[in-house]
């Protein structure tokens, strides 16, 4: 099969336009996601894959407090500035010190 170079840039200009429409369609349903106040809400999914953690983790994290969370129609999101603080509380998080044989 050969084609034209004229006919080839109609092609190429086409498929740009397509990829154009679909950056749009992408725009538009990323402002859609769920919002509240306008902060944008993560859940459990979209926390596990950021943070690499495993799902009791995350439990953990809510059950002692230290990661807000709220129920919405029985689903739990988190509001990503409580994400951010909660990353930047645990990176500030003094390190325990363990007992050697020497300490008394």
């Amino acid at each position: 099969m050969n084609i034209d170079r004229m006919e080839f840039i109609a092609w190429m200009e086409r498929i740009m336009d397509r990829f154009d429409i679909l950056n749009e369609h992408i725009h538009d349903a990323q402002k859609k996601r769920n919002n509240i106040d306008g902060e944008e809400l993560l859940d459990n999914q979209d926390l596990l894959q950021m943070l690499k953690i495993s799902n009791r983790s995350l439990q953990r994290y809510r059950s002692s407090g230290k990661l807000p969370y709220y129920t919405i129609s029985g689903k739990i999101y988190y509001k990503l500035s409580d994400v951010h603080q909660f990353i930047r509380d645990s990176f500030n998080a003094p390190l325990k010190k363990e007992k050697t044989k020497g300490d008394n």
